[in-house]
């Protein structure tokens, strides 16, 4: 079998990424491991072709294009030509992308076209409240057109973009996973006491605003609080920098209280977990919750938001609490409570380790999408 993969996101040293391409990359390592043959095509940052290869998966970096208008019909062009070149070597049987992926590739192919629903744009645009573009719904429209078969990475993003796109085909739910070796407890880092963890994109959806609000009202209760943010800066169209930004929101008495990392290398993510007191995730929207399961993982107290993708993960008042995201009061409140119930953070910790290595176990994840691939050929 030979899967190939569509993402700009997988991983390398040079740039950031996101949680798919986290998810690809975990995902291919794993399929290597199982003797199928795995390909990664994307456009790169820069204006050079690359290629490596990664525990076995084959990576290829195609050029982004110079032009000035039009770059999707070049890019789309040149990720046509290089899956014909992959096939003529290796027969492909499966290539799978997210929601845009097949937009303006060609609908009849020999392989089987799978999009992965990870959160695509008429998803995001409705949940949070905001209008679709009309470029990028057509897109996504025309893509879901063209896929033979659909995976959804929760319920509830399935069966959102399903009523969204009023689509009939069916598809199935395969969670997501980690690496479970590499998130487990490290009683040789030393947490610090009262220190809040946020990791992921600084930017709107994930309420980091709402957050930042709430830790000035943390700060009240607790004074010696302090908060990390772990993750890329996004440049927000109407306020630029969203770091800048939330910083604003911070009074000058709490400045050195609030620590902003930046990207950090994917390996290093658990000690920061481990150093961290609680994990609070006060996502407005996600499409299922990779760093929640980390945290969880790890067996950090959880604060997190109450929203779909997040129930089918956590349960609240056992593996941890849920906040309502916009009420910077709500998020504060569930903080605090974990911070002075050191007993009652502690037992929601142990419940949630054992409850994402229960629910979210890699081998039995690997096996369900293999079989799912075997099936769609």
């Amino acid at each position: 079998m030979h899967i190939v993969f569509l993402t700009n996101e997988y991983p390398n040293s040079k740039d950031s990424h996101g949680g798919i391409g986290t998810f690809v990359q975990n995902l291919a390592r794993k399929l290597v491991v199982n003797n199928i043959a795995v390909s990664v095509v994307g456009i790169s940052s820069s204006y050079d072709d690359s290629t490596e290869v990664d525990n076995g998966v084959k990576v290829f970096r195609i050029a982004k294009s110079k032009a000035r208008f039009g770059k999707f019909l070049f890019n789309s062009l040149r990720i046509k030509n290089k899956l014909t070149e992959l096939n003529s070597k290796n027969n492909i049987d499966i290539v799978e992308g997210s929601e845009l992926s097949f937009a303006f590739l060609p609908k009849k192919t020999l392989y089987k076209k799978v999009i992965r629903m990870h959160g695509g744009h008429h998803f995001f645009a409705v949940t949070l409240g905001n209008n679709t573009a009309f470029w990028r719904s057509y897109q996504e429209k025309k893509s879901f057109k063209k896929a033979d078969t659909l995976i959804a990475v929760s319920d509830f993003v399935g069966n959102k973009t399903k009523e969204l796109l009023k689509f009939s085909k069916p598809f199935k739910t395969i969670y997501n996973f980690i690496d479970f070796t590499k998130f487990q407890p490290n009683n040789s880092i030393k947490i610090t006491e009262n220190s809040i963890l946020f990791i992921g994109t600084v930017c709107k959806k994930k309420g980091v605003k709402e957050l930042i609000q709430a830790f000035e009202i943390v700060k009240n209760k607790v004074p010696n609080a302090v908060l990390d943010i772990v993750g890329r800066d996004w440049n927000d169209a109407k306020v630029g920098s969203y770091t800048k930004y939330v910083k604003t929101f911070i009074s000058h008495k709490n400045s050195n209280s609030v620590k902003f990392h930046g990207t950090i290398p994917y390996n290093q993510i658990s000690e920061f977990i481990s150093s961290s007191h609680i994990c609070v995730f006060p996502s407005h929207m996600e499409s299922f919750g990779l760093t929640l399961i980390e945290g969880m993982a790890i067996g950090k107290p959880i604060v997190a938001s109450n929203i779909g993708p997040f129930k089918e993960i956590m349960t609240n008042k056992t593996s941890g609490l849920y906040c309502n995201s916009y009420s910077p009061e709500d998020i504060a409140e569930k903080i605090i409570e974990l911070l002075s119930d050191i007993n009652a953070a502690n037992i929601m910790a142990l419940n949630a380790k054992k409850e994402v290595e229960e629910k979210f176990n890699s081998d039995r994840i690997i096996e369900e999408n293999i079989n799912f691939y075997k099936s769609i050929i």
